[in-house]
C-alpha cells in the first residue's frame, strides 16, 4: 500500500493571525476584516492578504457608486456618513449598516468568483456552476444595498 499521509500539528498558543482594519476615506466607515469573515462565513483559506485586497476592491466599487451622492452629504456633513441623518436599527445608523452590506455583499462576490478556480476537475466544475448564482445574488444584495442608500428603486423596467 502505497499513499501520502500528511498530518497537521496543532501548536497550542500559538499567535492567532491579526487582520488590520482596512482604513477608508475617513468619511466612509473603516471595514474590520475580522468581523467581516465571521458575518459572511469567509473561510480561512482565504489569507489575510487576498481578503483585504477584496475588501479594497468592494470600498472602491462602492465608492464609484456613491461619489456623488457623498459630495452631496459632504456639504451638508463633513464629519462621515455615521453622523448623517437616518433611522437607526440596533442602535446603528441605517446608512452604516447598508454600506456595510455592500462591500460584505461585493467583497464576498469577488472572493467566491476568485477561489471557484481552484479545482478543475468535472466534480469542481459541477460546483463552480453551482456558484455562479451565488455570485450573482451577492452583487445583487450589494447593488440594491447601494441603490437603498441612494434612494433609488431596485428595479428599473420600462414598458415595451
Amino acid at each position: 500500500m502505497s499513499g501520502l499521509v500528511v498530518k497537521t500539528a496543532v501548536v497550542p498558543n500559538s499567535p492567532a493571525v491579526v487582520e488590520a482594519v482596512v482604513v477608508n476615506d475617513g468619511w466612509f466607515p473603516n471595514i474590520d476584516p475580522v468581523q467581516l469573515r465571521n458575518e459572511y462565513r469567509i473561510r480561512a483559506s482565504v489569507t489575510p492578504e487576498r481578503l483585504r485586497k477584496a475588501i479594497i476592491g468592494a470600498i472602491i466599487k462602492a465608492g464609484n457608486q456613491l461619489e456623488a451622492w457623498q459630495a452631496e452629504r459632504i456639504a451638508l456633513v463633513p464629519t462621515g456618513l455615521i453622523d448623517v441623518p437616518a433611522k437607526t436599527i440596533d442602535g446603528e445608523s441605517r446608512y452604516v449598516l447598508l454600506y456595510q452590506r455592500a462591500i460584505g455583499s461585493y467583497t464576498k462576490a469577488e472572493l467566491v468568483e476568485e477561489y471557484r478556480d481552484t479545482d478543475t476537475t468535472t466534480a469542481g466544475q459541477r460546483d463552480v456552476d453551482d456558484l455562479e448564482p451565488s455570485i450573482a445574488e451577492l452583487r445583487r444584495d450589494g447593488l440594491y444595498a447601494i441603490r437603498d442608500i441612494l434612494g433609488r428603486p431596485r428595479v428599473r423596467s420600462e414598458l415595451i
